[in-house]
Parts: structure tokens; sequence; C-alpha cells
């Protein structure tokens, strides 16, 4: 019986080859990279109300993890292609939060974000050496993407047949080149709405109104970005009405009327006492025509009678008020005559003058 035959030696090249291989099976696989272990934060919102700007979004959590997680933002704009830390010039911190927004409002005058450049954001989020996948926010411009409010503090004051209205901006934008434009719609009640504007400055004058007409009105901003010729309306300010005041064409028509109105009634008035006076002037002679009085002597002379008072007014009285020095008789009866002249002479001591027959 013959032996089996022997293998050939392998060349040098593949027996290195095939070491390698068997070396490969008994080796363990790298481990993962620890920067991918952490999930990536979820549903980016960006908040852009008047000179409001939060970038927020859901948080990480971790099942069997109690250590905290952090975030970090970073942003750059189209025109470039480096990402910069939301935090590198102490304006705005957006660098291991632990909240899950990121306020980049402006602060006072200083614009930390371009407004008419469009702008990227990223989150990611972070615990200790384990970093999760950046979360890349689409692109927005502030002009463009804004919501803008209504104007704030407006007062309106009525004129003479006119509103005078004054208000100010929804937000400052003196940091930037922008401004505002003001528009007013206005309606006489239950009527047509109507529009004016736009206006500049923040006092408006509705003219040409009727006096004595209510009016209701809403006013609306629109701003308007220089750079990039670009608007966005905002929205209107809540209903108000108010009521105009009169003009002095209708002063004077009111007074005329009511100085007509008034003469006429007192005439009227008049009238209506007088034919009360001519019908009822036996009623109104009584309830106008004093009472009897008694003399002041007699009304003390009834409370005390034993006072002498009727002597001392016989005493006071002067004899020359009852004397006279002569009568005249023009003519009489010849019988009453003698009673007459009989009469006289018992009362009277004076000269008495024979009737002329």
């Amino acid at each position: 019986m013959r032996p089996p035959p022997l293998l050939p030696p392998l060349p040098p090249l593949s027996l290195l080859s095939l070491l390698l291989l068997l070396g490969g099976r008994g080796a363990a696989a790298p481990p993962a990279d620890s920067l991918s272990q952490l999930p990536a934060p979820r549903n980016p919102k960006v908040r852009l109300y008047n000179a409001e700007q939060v970038l927020s979004w859901e948080p990480v959590s971790l099942s069997n993890d109690t250590r905290p997680v952090v975030y970090q933002v970073q942003h750059k704009y189209r025109s470039g292609s480096t990402w910069y830390d939301l935090g590198d010039k102490g304006e705005v911190n957006c660098m291991n939060i632990t909240t899950t927004e990121c306020d980049f409002t402006r602060k006072g005058n200083s614009v930390f974000l371009r407004p008419e450049f469009d702008t990227f954001l990223r989150v990611r989020a972070k615990v200790d050496d384990l970093v999760s996948p950046w979360l890349t926010v689409p692109s927005f411009r502030y002009c463009r993407n804004v919501t803008v409010g209504p104007p704030e503090n407006i007062w309106v004051t009525p004129g003479e047949g006119s509103l005078i209205i004054r208000l100010s901006s929804p937000f400052d934008v003196h940091a930037f080149s922008a401004t505002f434009l003001y528009y007013v719609h206005y309606w006489e009640k239950a009527g047509i709405p109507q529009v004016k504007g736009p206006f500049r400055s923040t006092s408006i004058v509705l003219n040409d109104l009727k006096p004595l007409r209510e009016y209701c009105l809403q006013v609306k901003a629109q701003l308007v970005c220089e750079e990039g010729n670009i608007s966005r309306p905002g929205h209107l300010s809540n209903v108000s009405c108010y009521k105009t005041a009169m003009d002095a064409a209708t002063k004077l028509q009111q007074i005329i009327v009511i100085a007509v109105g008034l003469f006429l009634f007192l005439s009227m008035l008049a009238g209506a006492c007088f034919f009360l006076v001519l019908k009822y002037r036996g009623l109104v002679k009584y309830w106008f025509h004093s009472p009897p009085s008694i003399p002041l002597q007699i009304e003390e002379y009834l409370k005390d009678p034993a006072q002498p008072i009727l002597e001392a007014l016989d005493k006071d009285s002067s004899p020359k008020d009852d004397a006279w020095d002569s009568v005249s008789i023009v003519s009489f009866p010849e019988k009453e005559q003698e009673d007459v002249l009989q009469s006289i002479l018992h009362q009277s001591p004076g000269p008495v003058q024979q009737p002329v027959g």
C-alpha cells in the first residue's frame, strides 16, 4: 500500500496570507466609535416672533444612565463653511446647556445673527465623552421668516371729525437696517372697511370723518428690511371703536337749534300760563289774595284785655281828625233836610252853613 501523496509546499506569499486569515478569525471586533452612541435631538423648532429668537428641541433620554445630558448649538451663514459655537462672544450662551432651548435673542442694540442673511443652526447632545450626531435645522432668514406682531400702546384721541392715533412699534429695529410701515383699517360701525397707509410716523391722523359718528379701527405694522428689499406683513391689532367729536359747523348748528327750541318752549309756557290765568281768574285771585289781618293794637288788646290800650288810643287820637269847619248840602228833600241838619248840629260845635235852596 502506497502512502498518500504529500501536499506541495505553499509559496511564501500564500502562507503569509493564510496566517493573517487565521489570525483574523480569532481577533475581537474593534469597539464602536464612542462619538455615535447617543441619539441625536429631535423635532427642532425655531421661534421668530418680533425680536424673540429661540431654538428648541426634544430632550435626549438615556434608559440606564443617570448622568446629565448637555447640549451644544452652533451656527453658520449660507455664504460660509465654518460652524461657530453660539457663545463665543459671551452675548449668547448655548454651549453645554442643560435646557432644551437656546435663546439667541439680541440684547439691547447688539445683533448676534444677521437678520438679512440665511442662517443655519445645528445641535447635538453630550454626556461626558459621549456625543450624539449633529441635528441640522433648515436655514432661515429673520427678515423673511419672522412673525411681526401688532403695534403696541395704541392710543386714540377723538377729534373734530377725525381720529388721532398714537402707537409704538412692535419691537426695536434701530440695531439693523429695517423700518416699519403702518396701515390703518377703519370703518364706520356697520359700514364698509377702508385702509389708509402706509405711514412711517407713529402718529397718524384720520381726517374727513363724519362728526358724532362711531368708528372702529385696527392697525397693522409691516417690517421692511432695506438689505435685500424684503418686507414682512404683521398682524392686525384688536378692534377698538371711538366716537368722533363735533366740528365747528356742527357746534354752531347745535347752538342755534338749542336756542330756537328754548325760545319756543318758553313762549309756549308763557302762553299756557296766560291762558290759565284768564280761565281761572277767580281761583287765582283767591290763591294769591292775602287773608285779612287784625291791627297790632287790637291783637295786643285781645291777648291782654287788662291793658289800657283803648284809652291810650283815644288820648292819642287828635280831635282835629274828627272836626270840620263847614258842611255843605247841595240838595235834600225838605223832610230829610231838617233831620240831617239836626244831626249835624248835635255832632259839630263849629259854625254851620245853611243849605242853599
